[in-house]
């Protein structure tokens, strides 16, 4: 059986140590979280990462051959992009981090990090892998490349490489960058004690109001999708305490809120959240929940919009088949979701895409083949509702009541109020399968 390397205790934690231990592997993913971080180690509001481009474009002016400086605007573009969700900032970064490297093609970390964290951006995580392996070569001491692999690594599917990315960054680098990835590692092999753990480590490091908001902002996010969302609610306005700027932590809020039965504030937080960044996670939530409330017309309307955002990602150069076929599967074309993941599919193995192909296979009325895909998720351990809770659907498909009932309990468990549409249904097809016994 494979060894992970994994996080040390909370004890070897709080005297400093930023290794892994290694652990027998269990075989068997929040909604599911981005690997934090760009790769670079940038991290500020809009405002900030906006007056830093404004001064670097100044200085280029000055210095048009300053290859340091064209490899950080690229990168603060990448990161400017992730914060306002504005796809056309992509084109941007690629031709500066393409003049860095013309101007400097030998022993030039930065761009080609830079490089790897703009296709991550772009969800082409193999070139991100390339890109990213040749600044390890460039500079092995350098920690930010790492990241970036790490990120890349992760989407692909190569679990031990991604560990061992993380583990080279934790020891050049034990910082708020190199712990929440740490984190993120040990969420998707269920081991979410740690995973905070790591976390709270990060909070301790970190430096600046948005990194403390990035951390309260995960710690939210774990302790929601463990079903904790009071507490969870707590992490997010503690996020908004530290960077009021920080959108995620208010869509989180409107989540939780959710969770919680107090509807009218997630509405408006959803709102206010999309209004500043039209995330399409943030969109396709906030159409689920108007449905649940019976509020149709909105959400096709929230619907509409993520799909003109998705047109605009592809024009733009990121492929995004993932989230596309995870709301064709739910509400739009079934058959066209299985086209849309299989692609991914083939792209990149995570357990993300897994769980996402298995379930468009199931609604495309395709539950022998769902099965093993669904198998294929819970690979790693990740104690995520959603994912059992789509098992559990395709097993009661299959007549398989048992195997149904236990991944039901277990995602009803995990976290109760999973999704404001299917947690109900979970409940229900639960209540009914016990009656069976």
């Amino acid at each position: 059986m494979r060894r992970l390397a994994l996080i040390a205790t909370a004890a070897a934690l709080c005297a400093g140590l930023a290794g892994f231990t290694a652990m027998e592997d269990s075989a068997g993913p929040p909604a599911a979280r981005s690997a934090p971080g760009s790769g670079d180690g940038s991290r500020g509001g809009p405002q900030t990462i906006g007056s830093a481009i404004t001064a670097l474009q100044a200085g280029l002016r000055q210095q048009p051959n300053d290859a340091s400086g064209w490899a950080q605007l690229g990168s603060a573009y990448v990161e400017q992009a992730r914060l306002t969700v504005d796809p056309t900032l992509y084109p941007k970064s690629e031709s500066a981090l393409r003049r860095s490297l013309t101007l400097q093609p030998q022993h030039n970390t930065a761009a080609l990090t830079g490089m790897a964290g703009l296709a991550n951006a772009r969800h082409r995580f193999a070139q991100a892998r390339t890109w990213a392996d040749k600044a390890v070569a460039d500079d092995p001491y350098a920690w930010a490349p790492y990241g970036a692999l790490n990120d890349a690594l992760t989407q692909l599917g190569d679990d031990q490489a991604a560990q061992d990315a993380v583990q080279h960054m934790l020891n050049l680098h034990p910082s708020t960058d190199s712990f929440t990835r740490a984190s993120y590692t040990l969420e998707l092999h269920g081991r979410t004690t740690e995973a905070a753990q790591a976390l709270r480590r990060a909070l301790d490091d970190a430096s600046s109001p948005a990194d403390v908001a990035f951390c309260q902002h995960y710690l939210g996010e774990l302790a929601f999708n463990t079903g904790h969302p009071q507490q969870a609610l707590d992490h997010y306005r503690q996020a908004l305490t530290a960077d009021p700027t920080y959108t995620a932590s208010l869509a989180g809020s409107a989540r939780a809120e959710a969770a919680l039965g107090q509807t009218d504030r997630a509405v408006g937080d959803y709102r206010t959240a999309i209004a500043r960044v039209p995330q399409p996670q943030y969109v396709l939530e906030f159409g689920e929940l108007l449905q649940s409330l019976g509020r149709d017309g909105e959400a096709r309307t929230e619907y509409g919009v993520l799909q003109a955002e998705q047109r605009l990602f592809a024009a733009n150069g990121v492929v995004d088949d993932l989230n596309l076929g995870q709301y064709q599967a739910d509400h739009g074309d079934p058959g066209l979701a299985v086209t849309l993941l299989t692609a991914e599919w083939n792209r990149r193995r995570s357990v993300l895409v897994a769980d996402a192909l298995g379930w468009a296979l199931h609604r495309a009325g395709r539950d022998a083949d769902a099965l093993p895909m669904a198998r294929q998720a819970d690979r790693l351990g990740w104690r995520d509702a959603l994912l059992h809770y789509h098992r559990a659907v395709i097993e009661q498909s299959l007549g398989d009541d048992r195997s149904a009932r236990a991944d039901l309990t277990r995602a009803l468990t995990d976290n109760p109020r999973f999704s404001p549409l299917l947690a109900p249904d979970a409940r229900m097809r639960l209540a009914r399968l016990r009656g069976q016994r």
